[in-house]
Protein backbone atom coordinates (compact mmCIF):
# COMPACT_ATOMS: atom_id res chain seq x y z
CA UNK A 1 0.00 0.00 0.00
CA UNK A 2 1.36 3.46 -0.84
CA UNK A 3 0.47 7.02 -0.11
CA UNK A 4 -0.35 9.44 -2.90
CA UNK A 5 2.16 11.97 -4.19
CA UNK A 6 -0.09 14.71 -2.85
CA UNK A 7 0.08 13.26 0.65
CA UNK A 8 3.85 12.87 0.53
CA UNK A 9 4.25 16.45 -0.63
CA UNK A 10 2.01 17.68 2.15
CA UNK A 11 4.01 15.66 4.64
CA UNK A 12 7.24 17.23 3.49
CA UNK A 13 6.09 20.81 4.00
CA UNK A 14 3.85 21.12 7.05
CA UNK A 15 5.70 24.27 8.07
CA UNK A 16 4.50 26.14 4.99
CA UNK A 17 0.85 25.39 5.77
CA UNK A 18 1.26 26.42 9.40
CA UNK A 19 2.98 29.63 8.30
CA UNK A 20 0.14 30.51 5.92
CA UNK A 21 -2.39 29.87 8.68
CA UNK A 22 -0.42 32.13 11.02
CA UNK A 23 -0.39 34.90 8.40
CA UNK A 24 -4.17 34.60 7.96
CA UNK A 25 -4.75 34.84 11.69
CA UNK A 26 -2.43 37.84 11.99
CA UNK A 27 -4.27 39.50 9.09
CA UNK A 28 -7.58 39.00 10.88
CA UNK A 29 -6.09 40.41 14.08
CA UNK A 30 -4.74 43.45 12.22
CA UNK A 31 -8.16 44.01 10.62
CA UNK A 32 -9.77 43.88 14.05
CA UNK A 33 -7.39 46.54 15.37
CA UNK A 34 -7.71 48.77 12.30
CA UNK A 35 -11.51 48.68 12.25
CA UNK A 36 -11.77 49.14 16.01
CA UNK A 37 -13.86 45.99 16.44
CA UNK A 38 -12.61 45.33 19.95
CA UNK A 39 -15.74 43.90 21.57
CA UNK A 40 -18.22 41.20 20.62
CA UNK A 41 -21.73 42.60 20.08
CA UNK A 42 -24.05 40.95 22.57
CA UNK A 43 -27.73 40.23 22.04
CA UNK A 44 -30.44 41.57 24.32
CA UNK A 45 -30.60 38.33 26.29
CA UNK A 46 -26.98 38.88 27.32
CA UNK A 47 -26.77 42.66 27.81
CA UNK A 48 -30.36 43.60 28.68
CA UNK A 49 -32.96 45.55 26.74
CA UNK A 50 -36.34 45.25 25.07
CA UNK A 51 -37.42 43.19 22.08
CA UNK A 52 -40.84 43.40 20.45
CA UNK A 53 -42.49 41.59 17.56
CA UNK A 54 -44.76 43.57 15.24
CA UNK A 55 -47.32 41.51 13.34
CA UNK A 56 -49.03 43.07 10.28
CA UNK A 57 -52.70 43.73 10.93
CA UNK A 58 -54.76 42.21 8.12
CA UNK A 59 -58.23 43.68 7.72
CA UNK A 60 -60.93 41.69 5.87
CA UNK A 61 -60.22 41.70 2.16
CA UNK A 62 -56.66 43.06 2.58
CA UNK A 63 -54.65 39.83 2.40
CA UNK A 64 -52.81 41.07 -0.67
CA UNK A 65 -51.70 44.24 1.10
CA UNK A 66 -49.04 42.46 3.18
CA UNK A 67 -46.27 42.13 0.62
CA UNK A 68 -42.53 41.76 0.92
CA UNK A 69 -42.13 45.29 -0.44
CA UNK A 70 -44.51 46.73 2.17
CA UNK A 71 -42.69 44.95 5.01
CA UNK A 72 -39.29 46.10 3.73
CA UNK A 73 -40.57 49.67 3.47
CA UNK A 74 -41.88 49.48 7.04
CA UNK A 75 -38.51 48.17 8.25
CA UNK A 76 -36.74 51.08 6.55
CA UNK A 77 -39.08 53.68 8.08
CA UNK A 78 -38.89 52.15 11.56
CA UNK A 79 -35.10 52.01 11.35
CA UNK A 80 -34.99 55.70 10.42
CA UNK A 81 -37.23 56.55 13.36
CA UNK A 82 -35.03 54.61 15.78
CA UNK A 83 -31.84 56.20 14.44
CA UNK A 84 -33.35 59.68 14.69
CA UNK A 85 -33.91 59.10 18.41
CA UNK A 86 -30.20 58.46 18.93
CA UNK A 87 -30.62 54.87 20.14
CA UNK A 88 -27.26 53.15 19.68
CA UNK A 89 -26.88 49.54 18.53
CA UNK A 90 -30.59 49.00 17.93
CA UNK A 91 -31.77 46.38 15.46
CA UNK A 92 -34.80 46.33 13.16
CA UNK A 93 -35.25 43.29 10.94
CA UNK A 94 -37.95 41.30 9.15
CA UNK A 95 -38.36 37.58 9.71
CA UNK A 96 -40.59 34.91 8.24
CA UNK A 97 -42.32 34.87 4.87
CA UNK A 98 -45.66 35.74 3.28
CA UNK A 99 -48.45 36.85 5.58
CA UNK A 100 -46.49 35.39 8.51
CA UNK A 101 -43.68 37.90 8.04
CA UNK A 102 -42.93 39.89 11.17
CA UNK A 103 -40.76 42.82 12.18
CA UNK A 104 -38.46 42.32 15.16
CA UNK A 105 -37.30 45.46 16.97
CA UNK A 106 -34.51 45.11 19.52
CA UNK A 107 -33.56 48.08 21.68
CA UNK A 108 -30.72 47.84 24.24
CA UNK A 109 -30.85 49.48 27.64
CA UNK A 110 -33.66 50.64 29.89
CA UNK A 111 -35.33 53.06 27.43
CA UNK A 112 -36.31 50.35 24.99
CA UNK A 113 -40.01 50.17 25.85
CA UNK A 114 -40.62 53.89 25.18
CA UNK A 115 -38.81 53.65 21.85
CA UNK A 116 -40.74 50.53 20.85
CA UNK A 117 -44.04 52.24 21.69
CA UNK A 118 -43.06 55.08 19.39
CA UNK A 119 -41.59 53.34 16.37
CA UNK A 120 -44.46 50.88 16.07
CA UNK A 121 -46.96 53.67 15.41
CA UNK A 122 -48.36 53.72 11.92
CA UNK A 123 -48.11 57.55 12.05
CA UNK A 124 -50.83 58.02 9.44
CA UNK A 125 -51.54 61.74 9.59
CA UNK A 126 -54.81 63.13 8.18
CA UNK A 127 -56.45 66.55 8.16
CA UNK A 128 -60.25 66.21 8.17
CA UNK A 129 -63.12 68.66 8.49
CA UNK A 130 -65.18 68.19 11.66
CA UNK A 131 -68.83 67.42 10.85
CA UNK A 132 -70.07 66.84 14.40
CA UNK A 133 -68.64 66.64 17.89
CA UNK A 134 -69.84 65.63 21.33
CA UNK A 135 -68.61 64.56 24.74
CA UNK A 136 -66.76 61.26 24.76
CA UNK A 137 -69.54 59.29 26.45
CA UNK A 138 -72.40 57.50 24.63
CA UNK A 139 -75.23 59.83 23.65
CA UNK A 140 -78.35 60.10 21.53
CA UNK A 141 -77.74 60.23 17.80
CA UNK A 142 -77.50 63.81 16.50
CA UNK A 143 -80.54 64.84 14.51
CA UNK A 144 -79.57 68.33 13.41
CA UNK A 145 -79.14 68.11 9.61
CA UNK A 146 -76.67 70.97 9.72
CA UNK A 147 -74.46 69.05 12.09
CA UNK A 148 -74.53 65.84 10.11
CA UNK A 149 -75.08 66.55 6.40
CA UNK A 150 -76.93 63.69 4.73
CA UNK A 151 -74.55 63.78 1.78
CA UNK A 152 -71.59 62.97 3.98
CA UNK A 153 -72.91 60.94 6.92
CA UNK A 154 -75.02 57.81 6.79
CA UNK A 155 -77.52 56.79 9.49
CA UNK A 156 -75.22 53.87 10.32
CA UNK A 157 -72.33 56.25 10.99
CA UNK A 158 -74.61 58.42 13.12
CA UNK A 159 -75.56 55.39 15.19
CA UNK A 160 -71.92 54.38 15.62
CA UNK A 161 -71.07 57.92 16.69
CA UNK A 162 -73.82 57.94 19.29
CA UNK A 163 -72.74 54.59 20.72
CA UNK A 164 -69.02 55.39 20.77
CA UNK A 165 -67.63 55.49 24.31
CA UNK A 166 -64.26 57.23 24.36
CA UNK A 167 -63.76 56.51 28.05
CA UNK A 168 -62.99 52.88 27.20
CA UNK A 169 -59.30 52.10 26.75
CA UNK A 170 -59.86 50.00 23.63
CA UNK A 171 -61.31 53.05 21.84
CA UNK A 172 -58.21 55.10 22.59
CA UNK A 173 -55.80 52.76 20.81
CA UNK A 174 -56.57 54.26 17.41
CA UNK A 175 -57.44 52.31 14.29
CA UNK A 176 -53.86 52.26 13.06
CA UNK A 177 -55.01 53.14 9.56
CA UNK A 178 -58.32 54.65 8.50
CA UNK A 179 -59.98 55.05 5.12
CA UNK A 180 -58.89 58.44 3.83
CA UNK A 181 -61.70 58.56 1.27
CA UNK A 182 -64.64 58.15 3.66
CA UNK A 183 -66.03 59.87 6.77
CA UNK A 184 -65.06 58.29 10.09
CA UNK A 185 -65.79 58.57 13.78
CA UNK A 186 -62.90 59.13 16.17
CA UNK A 187 -62.05 59.96 19.76
CA UNK A 188 -59.54 62.53 20.85
CA UNK A 189 -56.42 61.33 22.66
CA UNK A 190 -57.77 62.13 26.12
CA UNK A 191 -61.13 60.46 25.54
CA UNK A 192 -63.00 63.65 26.48
CA UNK A 193 -64.49 64.25 23.02
CA UNK A 194 -65.62 62.32 19.98
CA UNK A 195 -66.07 63.44 16.40
CA UNK A 196 -67.64 62.69 13.06
CA UNK A 197 -65.01 63.64 10.51
CA UNK A 198 -65.26 64.14 6.77
CA UNK A 199 -62.94 62.42 4.31
CA UNK A 200 -59.26 63.35 4.56
CA UNK A 201 -58.19 66.30 2.44
CA UNK A 202 -54.54 66.63 3.51
CA UNK A 203 -52.37 63.54 4.09
CA UNK A 204 -49.21 62.88 6.04
CA UNK A 205 -47.24 62.07 2.89
CA UNK A 206 -47.75 65.71 1.87
CA UNK A 207 -45.69 66.87 4.88
CA UNK A 208 -42.12 67.74 3.84
CA UNK A 209 -40.81 68.81 7.24
CA UNK A 210 -41.79 68.35 10.89
CA UNK A 211 -40.08 69.93 13.89
CA UNK A 212 -40.87 70.27 17.58
CA UNK A 213 -40.99 73.72 19.15
CA UNK A 214 -42.02 75.52 22.31
CA UNK A 215 -44.35 78.50 22.56
CA UNK A 216 -42.49 80.73 24.98
CA UNK A 217 -45.25 83.33 24.90
CA UNK A 218 -48.07 80.89 25.47
CA UNK A 219 -47.18 79.14 28.69
CA UNK A 220 -44.18 77.23 27.33
CA UNK A 221 -46.43 74.71 25.60
CA UNK A 222 -44.81 72.30 23.15
CA UNK A 223 -46.11 71.91 19.60
CA UNK A 224 -45.13 70.34 16.28
CA UNK A 225 -44.61 72.59 13.25
CA UNK A 226 -45.40 71.19 9.81
CA UNK A 227 -44.30 72.36 6.39
CA UNK A 228 -46.26 70.96 3.44
CA UNK A 229 -45.01 70.24 -0.05
CA UNK A 230 -46.64 71.95 -3.03
CA UNK A 231 -49.49 69.46 -3.20
CA UNK A 232 -50.11 69.69 0.52
CA UNK A 233 -49.92 73.49 0.53
CA UNK A 234 -52.71 73.73 -2.04
CA UNK A 235 -54.87 71.11 -0.30
CA UNK A 236 -54.45 72.79 3.09
CA UNK A 237 -55.27 76.20 1.62
CA UNK A 238 -58.42 74.76 0.02
CA UNK A 239 -59.79 73.19 3.21
CA UNK A 240 -59.00 76.18 5.43
CA UNK A 241 -60.55 78.66 2.99
CA UNK A 242 -63.71 76.56 2.65
CA UNK A 243 -64.47 76.04 6.35
CA UNK A 244 -63.91 79.60 7.59
CA UNK A 245 -67.45 80.68 6.71
CA UNK A 246 -69.13 77.65 8.31
CA UNK A 247 -70.67 77.44 11.77
CA UNK A 248 -69.12 75.44 14.64
CA UNK A 249 -68.08 72.70 14.72
CA UNK A 250 -67.85 72.51 10.93
CA UNK A 251 -65.34 75.36 10.87
CA UNK A 252 -62.87 73.12 12.68
CA UNK A 253 -60.22 70.95 11.04
CA UNK A 254 -59.24 67.85 12.98
CA UNK A 255 -55.65 66.67 12.94
CA UNK A 256 -55.89 62.88 13.12
CA UNK A 257 -52.94 60.60 13.87
CA UNK A 258 -53.48 56.85 13.60
CA UNK A 259 -57.23 57.26 13.96
CA UNK A 260 -57.14 59.51 17.05
CA UNK A 261 -57.79 63.26 17.04
CA UNK A 262 -54.72 65.10 18.31
CA UNK A 263 -56.37 68.51 18.08
CA UNK A 264 -59.26 70.17 16.24
CA UNK A 265 -58.51 73.88 15.92
CA UNK A 266 -61.10 76.39 14.71
CA UNK A 267 -60.11 77.95 11.39
CA UNK A 268 -60.68 81.71 11.33
CA UNK A 269 -58.99 82.46 8.01
CA UNK A 270 -57.48 80.69 5.04
CA UNK A 271 -53.89 79.48 5.45
CA UNK A 272 -52.16 79.52 2.05
CA UNK A 273 -48.57 79.53 3.39
CA UNK A 274 -48.19 75.75 3.60
CA UNK A 275 -47.38 75.83 7.32
CA UNK A 276 -49.35 74.37 10.20
CA UNK A 277 -48.97 73.60 13.89
CA UNK A 278 -50.14 70.61 15.89
CA UNK A 279 -50.91 71.44 19.50
CA UNK A 280 -52.33 69.18 22.16
CA UNK A 281 -50.73 69.59 25.59
CA UNK A 282 -47.55 67.84 24.50
CA UNK A 283 -44.57 67.26 26.72
CA UNK A 284 -41.16 67.93 25.19
CA UNK A 285 -40.57 64.22 24.62
CA UNK A 286 -43.99 63.69 23.04
CA UNK A 287 -43.55 66.64 20.68
CA UNK A 288 -40.07 65.56 19.61
CA UNK A 289 -41.15 61.95 19.13
CA UNK A 290 -44.17 62.97 17.05
CA UNK A 291 -42.02 65.19 14.84
CA UNK A 292 -39.57 62.34 14.32
CA UNK A 293 -42.18 59.81 13.22
CA UNK A 294 -43.94 62.31 10.94
CA UNK A 295 -40.84 63.43 9.08
CA UNK A 296 -40.15 59.90 7.81
CA UNK A 297 -43.71 59.22 6.69
CA UNK A 298 -46.37 56.72 7.66
CA UNK A 299 -45.87 52.99 7.75
CA UNK A 300 -47.45 51.25 4.77
CA UNK A 301 -49.17 48.77 7.09
CA UNK A 302 -50.82 48.79 10.48
CA UNK A 303 -49.18 46.51 13.04
CA UNK A 304 -50.28 44.72 16.17
CA UNK A 305 -47.73 44.51 18.94
CA UNK A 306 -46.97 40.87 19.65
CA UNK A 307 -44.51 39.32 22.06
CA UNK A 308 -42.56 41.83 24.15
CA UNK A 309 -39.48 40.64 26.01
CA UNK A 310 -37.59 42.68 28.55
CA UNK A 311 -34.28 41.56 30.01
CA UNK A 312 -32.58 43.55 32.75
CA UNK A 313 -28.84 44.21 32.38
CA UNK A 314 -28.24 42.20 35.56
CA UNK A 315 -30.07 39.15 34.24
CA UNK A 316 -28.28 39.53 30.91
CA UNK A 317 -24.90 39.54 32.66
CA UNK A 318 -25.87 36.44 34.66
CA UNK A 319 -26.89 34.60 31.49
CA UNK A 320 -23.65 35.61 29.77
CA UNK A 321 -21.58 34.36 32.69
CA UNK A 322 -23.54 31.10 32.79
CA UNK A 323 -23.07 30.59 29.05
CA UNK A 324 -19.34 31.29 29.21
CA UNK A 325 -18.97 28.97 32.20
CA UNK A 326 -20.73 26.18 30.31
CA UNK A 327 -18.45 26.76 27.34
CA UNK A 328 -15.27 26.71 29.42
CA UNK A 329 -16.36 23.57 31.28
CA UNK A 330 -17.11 21.81 28.00
CA UNK A 331 -13.77 22.87 26.56
CA UNK A 332 -11.90 21.81 29.70
CA UNK A 333 -13.52 18.37 29.70
CA UNK A 334 -12.66 17.81 26.04
CA UNK A 335 -9.05 18.88 26.64
CA UNK A 336 -8.77 16.67 29.72
CA UNK A 337 -10.15 13.69 27.82
CA UNK A 338 -7.74 14.30 24.94
CA UNK A 339 -4.69 14.48 27.17
CA UNK A 340 -5.65 11.43 29.23
CA UNK A 341 -6.62 9.25 26.28
CA UNK A 342 -4.25 10.42 23.55
CA UNK A 343 -1.44 11.54 25.86
CA UNK A 344 1.24 13.32 23.81
CA UNK A 345 -0.94 13.35 20.73
CA UNK A 346 -3.45 15.32 22.80
CA UNK A 347 -1.19 18.35 22.29
CA UNK A 348 -2.57 18.52 18.76
CA UNK A 349 -6.18 18.56 19.98
CA UNK A 350 -5.37 21.26 22.55
CA UNK A 351 -3.72 23.39 19.89
CA UNK A 352 -6.55 22.77 17.42
CA UNK A 353 -9.22 23.89 19.87
CA UNK A 354 -7.24 26.98 20.86
CA UNK A 355 -6.65 27.98 17.23
CA UNK A 356 -10.30 27.34 16.37
CA UNK A 357 -11.36 29.42 19.36
CA UNK A 358 -9.09 32.25 18.27
CA UNK A 359 -10.47 32.25 14.73
CA UNK A 360 -14.07 32.17 15.96
CA UNK A 361 -13.47 35.06 18.36
CA UNK A 362 -11.85 37.22 15.67
CA UNK A 363 -14.70 36.45 13.27
CA UNK A 364 -17.26 37.36 15.93
CA UNK A 365 -15.54 40.73 16.33
CA UNK A 366 -15.36 41.44 12.60
CA UNK A 367 -18.84 40.21 11.73
CA UNK A 368 -20.26 42.34 14.52
CA UNK A 369 -18.58 45.35 12.94
CA UNK A 370 -19.38 44.53 9.32
CA UNK A 371 -22.85 42.96 9.31
CA UNK A 372 -24.11 43.65 12.83
CA UNK A 373 -23.75 40.06 14.08
CA UNK A 374 -24.78 39.77 17.72
CA UNK A 375 -23.94 36.90 20.01
CA UNK A 376 -26.95 35.57 21.89
CA UNK A 377 -27.40 32.84 24.45
CA UNK A 378 -28.50 30.54 21.62
CA UNK A 379 -25.33 31.51 19.74
CA UNK A 380 -23.21 30.49 22.71
CA UNK A 381 -25.02 27.14 22.65
CA UNK A 382 -24.06 26.78 18.98
CA UNK A 383 -20.43 27.52 19.82
CA UNK A 384 -20.46 24.91 22.60
CA UNK A 385 -21.86 22.31 20.19
CA UNK A 386 -19.06 23.25 17.79
CA UNK A 387 -16.49 22.24 20.41
CA UNK A 388 -17.81 18.71 20.07
CA UNK A 389 -17.70 18.92 16.27
CA UNK A 390 -14.06 20.01 16.34
CA UNK A 391 -13.19 17.30 18.85
CA UNK A 392 -14.94 14.73 16.68
CA UNK A 393 -12.77 15.71 13.70
CA UNK A 394 -9.44 15.10 15.38
CA UNK A 395 -10.73 11.95 17.12
CA UNK A 396 -11.61 10.49 13.71
CA UNK A 397 -8.13 11.36 12.46
CA UNK A 398 -6.27 10.13 15.54
CA UNK A 399 -8.10 6.81 15.53
CA UNK A 400 -7.20 6.26 11.88
CA UNK A 401 -3.54 6.94 12.72
CA UNK A 402 -3.63 4.46 15.59
CA UNK A 403 -5.29 1.85 13.38
CA UNK A 404 -2.47 2.22 10.87
CA UNK A 405 0.13 1.88 13.64
CA UNK A 406 -1.60 -1.28 14.86
CA UNK A 407 -1.20 -2.71 11.38
CA UNK A 408 2.55 -2.25 11.67
CA UNK A 409 3.15 1.00 9.81
CA UNK A 410 5.68 3.57 10.91
CA UNK A 411 4.21 6.69 12.50
CA UNK A 412 5.11 8.95 9.57
CA UNK A 413 3.45 6.56 7.14
CA UNK A 414 0.46 6.13 9.46
CA UNK A 415 -0.05 9.90 9.68
CA UNK A 416 -0.31 10.23 5.89
CA UNK A 417 -2.31 7.08 5.21
CA UNK A 418 -4.64 7.77 8.11
CA UNK A 419 -5.26 11.29 6.82
CA UNK A 420 -6.25 10.03 3.37
CA UNK A 421 -8.79 7.71 4.96
CA UNK A 422 -10.07 10.12 7.62
CA UNK A 423 -10.49 13.35 5.71
CA UNK A 424 -13.51 12.21 3.70
CA UNK A 425 -15.32 11.24 6.90
CA UNK A 426 -14.44 14.61 8.45
CA UNK A 427 -15.66 16.55 5.41
CA UNK A 428 -18.93 14.62 5.18
CA UNK A 429 -19.64 15.00 8.90
CA UNK A 430 -18.94 18.74 8.85
CA UNK A 431 -21.04 19.32 5.75
CA UNK A 432 -23.98 17.54 7.38
CA UNK A 433 -23.71 20.04 10.24
CA UNK A 434 -23.42 22.95 7.80
CA UNK A 435 -26.49 21.83 5.83
CA UNK A 436 -28.47 21.51 9.06
CA UNK A 437 -27.32 24.99 10.13
CA UNK A 438 -28.30 26.53 6.78
CA UNK A 439 -31.77 24.97 6.86
CA UNK A 440 -32.31 26.11 10.44
CA UNK A 441 -31.22 29.63 9.56
CA UNK A 442 -33.48 29.86 6.51
CA UNK A 443 -36.66 28.47 8.04
CA UNK A 444 -36.40 29.34 11.73
CA UNK A 445 -36.97 32.65 13.50
CA UNK A 446 -35.72 34.29 16.66
CA UNK A 447 -32.95 32.77 18.73
CA UNK A 448 -32.80 29.58 16.66
CA UNK A 449 -31.32 31.61 13.80
CA UNK A 450 -28.53 32.76 16.10
CA UNK A 451 -27.82 29.16 17.05
CA UNK A 452 -27.80 28.11 13.39
CA UNK A 453 -25.51 30.94 12.28
CA UNK A 454 -22.97 30.29 15.02
CA UNK A 455 -23.05 26.54 14.42
CA UNK A 456 -22.48 26.97 10.69
CA UNK A 457 -19.68 29.51 11.18
CA UNK A 458 -17.81 27.42 13.74
CA UNK A 459 -18.15 24.29 11.59
CA UNK A 460 -16.50 26.12 8.68
CA UNK A 461 -13.72 27.14 11.06
CA UNK A 462 -13.37 23.49 12.09
CA UNK A 463 -12.76 22.48 8.47
CA UNK A 464 -10.13 25.19 8.12
CA UNK A 465 -8.35 24.22 11.33
CA UNK A 466 -8.34 20.48 10.61
CA UNK A 467 -6.81 20.95 7.17
CA UNK A 468 -4.49 23.86 7.93
CA UNK A 469 -3.43 23.12 11.52
CA UNK A 470 -4.33 19.66 12.87
CA UNK A 471 -2.93 17.69 9.93
CA UNK A 472 0.28 19.75 9.41
CA UNK A 473 1.05 19.82 13.14
CA UNK A 474 0.56 16.05 13.40
CA UNK A 475 2.91 15.58 10.44
CA UNK A 476 5.49 17.78 12.13
CA UNK A 477 5.24 15.94 15.46
CA UNK A 478 5.62 12.58 13.70
CA UNK A 479 9.18 13.61 12.81
CA UNK A 480 10.15 14.14 16.44
CA UNK A 481 11.96 11.27 18.16
CA UNK A 482 9.55 11.33 21.11
CA UNK A 483 6.69 10.30 18.82
CA UNK A 484 8.49 8.37 16.07
CA UNK A 485 10.28 6.13 18.57
CA UNK A 486 6.95 5.09 20.06
CA UNK A 487 7.40 6.53 23.56
CA UNK A 488 4.80 5.17 25.96
CA UNK A 489 3.48 8.69 26.64
CA UNK A 490 3.27 9.66 22.97
CA UNK A 491 -0.17 8.14 22.51
CA UNK A 492 0.98 6.23 19.42
CA UNK A 493 3.24 3.61 20.98
CA UNK A 494 3.02 0.39 18.90
CA UNK A 495 3.39 -1.66 22.06
CA UNK A 496 0.58 0.16 23.88
CA UNK A 497 -1.66 -0.09 20.83
CA UNK A 498 -1.05 -3.81 20.39
CA UNK A 499 0.61 -3.55 16.97
CA UNK A 500 1.00 -6.74 14.94
CA UNK A 501 4.72 -6.22 14.79
CA UNK A 502 7.02 -3.87 16.61
CA UNK A 503 9.18 -3.70 13.54
CA UNK A 504 7.99 -0.88 11.38
CA UNK A 505 7.40 -1.25 7.70
CA UNK A 506 6.93 1.37 5.07
CA UNK A 507 3.79 1.29 3.01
Amino acid sequence: MSTSNKSVKAAARPGRTLLILSVVMLALLATVLITGATAVRLGLDLRGGTSVTLQPRIAPGENGKVTTEAIDQAVSIIRQRVNSLGVAESEVAAQGSGTNRQIIISIPGDTGRRVVELVGQTAELRFRQVLASAAGTPSAAPTDPAATPAAAVTPELNAQFAALDCTKAENLQGTGSDNADAPIIACDRSGASKYILDKAEVLGRQVSKATAGIDQQGGNAWFVSLVFNNEGTKAFADITSRVTALTPPQNEVAIVLDGLVVSAPRINEAIPSGNAQITGSFTQTEAQDLANVLKYGALPLAFDRGEVQQVSPTLGADQLNAGLLAGFLGLALVLLYSLLYYRGLGIVSVGSLLVAGGFVYLLFLLLGKWIGFTLTLAGIAGAIVAIGITADSFIVYFERIRDEVREGRSLRSAVETGWVRARRTIIVADFVSIIAAVLLYLFAVGGVRGFAFTLGLTTFVDLLVVFAFTKPLTTFLAKLKFFSSGHSLSGVSPKSLGALSHATKEA
